[in-house]
This record gives C-alpha cells, structure tokens and sequence, in this order.
C-alpha cells in the first residue's frame, strides 16, 4: 500500500515535473549569463527550491547585492509557503515531525495545489513524496541541463538572454494580474515605491525591493481590510433596521 501511494504521487507530480522544464531550463540558462557557475546554479535549485524568489536572487547577485539582503527578499518572496503548509497540515495525515519537515521542504505553489484538491480525507505520507520527489528533481536536472546549455551559447547570444530575465518577470505577474484588482494594485504601488528609491536612490537595490515589497503588501492589506469593515458595518446596519 505504501509502494502504491508513493507512485501515485510520482504520477500525480508528472505533470508538474513537465512544467518545470523550461522554466527550470531559462533558469540554468540565465544563471549562466549572471555569471554563476553549474554547481553554484545547481546548489541554489537543490537548497532554495524556489522559482520566483531565484530569478529575483539572479538579478540582485548580477548587480553585486549583499547576501544578506538576498536572503531577506527570498524569505519575503516566499513568506507564503508558511501558509501554505499550515493549510495542508489539517489534510496530511498523522505522522513524524521529521517526515513532514521533508515533504514541506518540497511544498511549491504547484504541488500544494495538487495536494490540497486530493479528494480522500487524509493524504498519505507516501503519496505526498511522490508528488514533491518528481517535481524536485526535475527543478534540479534542468537547472543543471540549461546552464550547460548557456556554456555552449556564443557570446552575443548570452549577453542578448539577460533581457529574458525581465521578460520572465513579466510572464509570471501578468496571468496572475488577469482579473484580479488586487494584485494589480498591489504590482503598480511597488514599483512606484521602488521607482521612487531607484531615481532618488535612497536605498540600494535590495533594500528597496524589500521595502517596495513590504510595504504595498502592507498598504494593500490596510485598504481591504478596512473596505471589509465598511461592509460588515453596512450589513449589520441594514440587518439591525
């Protein structure tokens, strides 16, 4: 039964394995052009695991950013994943802290989703390695895979591939914008706040990323949160009259 649910995970992950291929692809690929090497590029999809929050780190280390400053806006970037597997411990089931360390390790946007619309009650250990393995190692081989690509790609063609970097930005905000006012805002009031600190420059660039982050999330959350109370309190005037 253990065997069994540990492929079934295996297969549940195939099709995220398959859409991390070229996004783990251009993420070798442009490591190579920020002037990572294969082992630096490979180590970072191995202990960071984390899609956006690497493509942000390559642009801070291509601008000589400070390490610390890197991890802070990673562990921001990131922040959610807190949630997210706080969410998906009420439909785990019972089990070692140390095993559940290893799987939530392997929680991506992705495989969350593919955990958390599993119909059974309680998701087996098993099942959840097998969804979060095959999704990791595929991150990992293809990061490796497109760095030795960009090593065999001419000059001109590498130094022309930095600009994906930012076309890479841009695919991953739109879709996300589609529909959704929120986010919208929340895009358009960070990068007001980073243009600010870039043309004054008053802060360096990972700070005011990190800043620009922080605070629209902060101011976002302070709009709706206080447009949900104007709400209630129509609600409960309407219900009280």
């Amino acid at each position: 039964m253990t065997n069994n649910s540990f492929v079934q995970g295996l297969k549940a992950g195939t099709s995220i394995a398959i859409g991390y291929f070229p996004i783990a692809l251009t993420f070798g690929l442009l490591a190579k052009t920020s002037g990572l090497s294969i082992m630096e590029a490979t180590a970072m999809s191995i202990f960071v695991y984390a899609g956006a929050a690497q493509y942000i780190s390559l642009t801070l280390i291509s601008k000589g950013v400070d390490p610390i400053l890197i991890v802070l806006n990673t562990f921001v970037v990131n922040i959610r994943h807190f949630l997210m597997t706080a969410a998906l411990n009420e439909k785990m089931q019972s089990d070692k802290k140390w095993l559940k360390g290893m799987y939530a390790f392997g929680i991506t946007d992705e495989s969350f989703s593919v955990l958390a619309t599993q119909k059974q009650d309680k998701i087996r250990t098993p099942f959840a390695f097998g969804v979060v393995l095959i999704a990791y190692l595929s991150w990992v081989v293809f990061t490796a895979i497109g760095h030795v690509i960009g090593a065999n790609l001419p000059a001109f063609l590498l130094a022309a591939m930095s600009i994906a970097l930012y076309a890479m930005f841009v695919g991953l905000l739109v879709p996300s914008m589609r529909g959704n006012r929120k986010v919208v805002m929340l895009a358009l009031i960070a990068a007001i706040i980073n243009g600010i600190f870039y043309w004054t420059q008053l802060l360096s660039t990972g700070w005011s990323i990190l800043v620009a982050t922080l605070a629209s999330s902060i101011f976002i959350e302070i709009i709706y949160a206080r447009k949900k109370n104007v709400r209630h309190s129509k609600q409960s005037e309407r219900s009280l009259s």
